[in-house]
């Protein structure tokens, strides 16, 4: 039987969503908290690794999108 690359064992998440226990919505001027959830590389995180709710993570995701384009954020982290 050959290795299946898809059951790599993630490290365990906590499903517990930062915004809902603050009481706070993401802010597309608040870059230090929504850079957070962006990779070394700049990719936007999926609710598996972050473990924020599907509301909060469609509204970080707009967030980023939005700082994005405002020039807060960079679209490519180049090394």
């Amino acid at each position: 039987m050959r290795p299946n690359r898809f059951n790599k064992k993630l490290r365990p998440v906590p499903r517990n969503c930062h915004f809902c226990d603050d009481k706070m919505e993401p802010d597309y001027k608040d870059t230090t908290l929504i850079g957070k959830y962006l990779t070394e590389r700049g990719k936007i995180l999926g609710r598996a690794r972050t473990g924020v709710c599907s509301k909060h993570q469609r509204a970080l995701e707009k967030a980023i999108k939005h700082a994005r384009h405002v020039a807060l954020l960079p679209f490519v982290v180049r090394a």
